[in-house]
């Protein structure tokens, strides 16, 4: 097995310890390989969509990327049906974006969403 080596924040290895032992994996590696297995999945799950459809986007920041969410938002304002904006602890936001439109469109949002690395947390649900 390739050994694939990667950088953490103190923050995300306590976390992930955590994690490791509230789920019950034997290691940090294998708690490592089941998150990139979802994340997989997910993505997989994401790549089937076509078509027009609902979709909820989630995500999560520190409330100094404000201004990046903004602008976000305005680009992909034709598929934004109803925002929701929420301070959720410290300086922390929530924000929950219902979407209608394009597949391709919605998977393109994600992405954006996904690849900003002020986001804490991304997901995106299709109904």
């Amino acid at each position: 097995m390739p050994i694939v080596s990667i950088s953490l924040n103190d923050e995300i290895v306590a976390e992930l310890d955590k994690l490791q032992k509230a789920l019950g994996f034997s290691g940090r590696s294998e708690i490592v390989r089941a998150g990139i297995r979802t994340l997989l999945a997910e993505e997989k799950d994401r790549q089937n969509l076509s078509g027009s459809l609902y979709a909820i986007l989630l995500a999560v920041h520190d409330e100094k990327s404000d201004d990046q969410v903004v602008q976000m938002e305005h680009d992909y304002d034709r598929l934004i049906g109803t925002h929701i904006h929420n301070k959720i602890d410290g300086d922390r936001c929530l924000e929950i974006f219902f979407l209608r439109g394009d597949a391709s469109e919605i998977k393109n949002m994600t992405k954006k969403f996904q690849t900003n690395k002020k986001m804490d947390h991304v997901k995106l649900i299709a109904l």
